[in-house]
């Protein structure tokens, strides 16, 4: 492992060469970008992966990502259905949704990080399905509540692991766009959940809708035991090998002016022999941290959250996932009272306006995200701040008030079914560009600790969305008017903070530089 100056700025990368006209990866005016982090000589550095095997790895992340937002969200839909038939209040049902879920990843993390990500990703899908298998034969609050605490913690990986192994494939340019597609399918895979959840619950009852999210659960199993790689690498650099020296306080006129040191990308042939396939698909084959990093990693996040950026990136994210949760707890209740009455199926129809908004949402902040990075380093002399996406949150200070109110608003007047669809859209949308550029802002900023970051963000997305969990029946009580105007202004109030952020945050990771470094260099490099 290199020693890392502690001058060096956490996150602030040079991305652009300006002056050189050709080099690894072409960029638009005659500049050219650099890739960060450098990757390795090593053939066998995820780095280093063909095209199309860096490809197959997102799709098996997706294909993940999917089977375990189905497993887990598929009776959004039809709440009030299993509220009649088991006798299970519909406030314990919103409840146990939330329950562990992110918390768990204070064990599953490390694990992965010291054992493997592909065995933990392997036992979360084992899980899920036998969860979806006894779902149907749950018959009181307590039993309902023990299998959520269950499924929230084999289920955490879906949350917090499957952005470090989009990072250890992929280069700081071109990160930014599978975040995106990655939010897309969690959120979207919620959202295509109960959409399919009410034809089933029409057509077969709510115990074949977990049947179901069982047997997709097993199909991705097989498909992901033989194609889904080991992603973890240990490598002796880091982004840091291509950061921003600061050498000014900050705050003043020269801090704009900064030195920077750029490693070379790895020239020459790679040297190693390639790993067999049936050596890729070993489980805990090998180990990648120390017993005492393994501890450590267990409580670590949450020291790292006093760091600003962390601490803010977990609260803009699980704000946005507070509005999801909010909307799933609420569709069903008004979809399918006066004046609109519709079938659990109709009701699951109505989840293709929040896709869309997924969609669109994700594009942007993820395909749009990386380009505007790339061209705002460029009038920067190179150098990319991670504080230069949030600039795209812009758009979200309109989007998210007028949506929650246009939703809550709406249901109260009782206006067409149309008009409450597309406000679901616009939700759904500011989600996405909420909770993109929120990990992306993260991982930019302390890359070379993503699986603890990814944790400590975790933990506070879902600490709130556990207390929401709690608070979106008694909240309701103000009716849906009240409830989602109140909403809205805090909604604009939590995302206006970006401003706050692209101010300070620099000079809030400048002063955690030494203490970052620090915690690097304890061996945390390559996860």
């Amino acid at each position: 492992m290199n020693d890392i100056d502690d001058s060096v700025v956490p996150g602030s990368v040079y991305l652009v060469d300006v002056q050189e006209k050709t080099t690894v990866a072409h960029a638009e005016n005659n500049s050219a970008i650099v890739l960060s982090p450098t990757p390795s000589n090593d053939i066998n550095d995820p780095l280093n992966w063909s095209r199309g095997r860096k490809f197959l790895q997102i799709v098996c992340v997706m294909i993940y990502t999917s089977a375990i937002g189905i497993g887990t969200t598929v009776l959004y839909s039809i709440l009030q259905p299993i509220s009649d038939d088991t006798g299970i209040p519909l406030a314990t049902l919103n409840a146990g949704t939330g329950y562990i879920l992110g918390w768990g990843a204070l064990i599953n993390q490390p694990l992965a990080l010291t054992f493997g990500k592909r065995p933990i990703y392997l036992i979360s899908v084992i899980g899920n399905t036998a969860l979806c298998l006894l779902t149907p034969y749950i018959k009181t609050e307590g039993q309902w509540i023990v299998s959520k605490i269950v499924q929230g913690y084999l289920c955490t990986p879906v949350e917090s692991l499957c952005e470090v192994s989009i990072a250890d494939v992929f280069f700081a340019h071109e990160r930014g766009t599978y975040i995106g597609i990655y939010t897309l399918f969690l959120f979207g895979s919620n959202y295509f959940a109960p959409l399919i959840a009410g034809f089933i619950y029409d057509g077969q009852g709510w115990h074949w809708v977990m049947y179901w999210a069982a047997i997709i659960n097993f199909g991705s199993l097989i498909v992901l035991f033989f194609f889904m790689e080991e992603t973890n690498f240990v490598r002796n650099t880091s982004e840091a090998t291509e950061a921003v020296h600061f050498s000014t306080k900050p705050g003043t006129e020269k801090d704009d002016k900064v030195s920077t040191t750029s490693s070379p990308v790895s020239s020459g042939e790679l040297i190693g022999i390639p790993k067999p396939y049936l050596q890729r698909l070993a489980l805990f084959g090998e180990r990648y941290a120390s017993t005492k990093l393994l501890f450590t990693m267990t409580y670590r996040p949450i020291i790292l959250l006093r760091f600003p950026v962390i601490f803010w990136a977990g609260f803009q994210y699980g704000t946005c996932l507070v509005w999801y949760n909010v909307l799933n707890a609420t569709c069903s209740l008004i979809l399918s009272e006066q004046p609109y009455n519709f079938r659990a199926s109709f009701v699951g129809l109505t989840y293709l306006g929040p896709l869309i908004g997924m969609f669109i949402g994700t594009f942007y902040s993820g395909w749009v995200g990386d380009r505007f990075a790339v061209r705002y380093a460029r009038r920067t002399g190179g150098i990319r701040e991670p504080e230069h996406r949030l600039w795209l949150m812009v758009v979200s200070l309109l989007l998210c008030p007028a949506s929650l109110i246009l939703w809550g608003v709406g249901a109260s007047k009782g206006i067409s079914w149309v008009g409450l669809v597309f406000g679901m859209g616009i939700i759904s949308c500011s989600t996405g560009i909420g909770s993109s550029l929120s990990i992306s802002y993260a991982l930019d900023s302390y890359k070379d600790m993503s699986g603890e970051v990814m944790m400590a963000v975790i933990l506070v997305r879902n600490t709130l969305s556990f207390a929401i969990g709690y608070g979106i029946t008694p909240w309701l009580h103000m009716g849906y008017q009240n409830t989602f105007i109140s909403a809205g202004f805090v909604g604009l109030a939590i995302t206006m903070t970006f401003l706050i952020v692209i101010k300070w945050g620099k000079s809030w990771r400048i002063a955690s530089r030494k203490r970052y470094w620090g915690y690097v260099a304890d061996g945390t490099l390559g996860h």
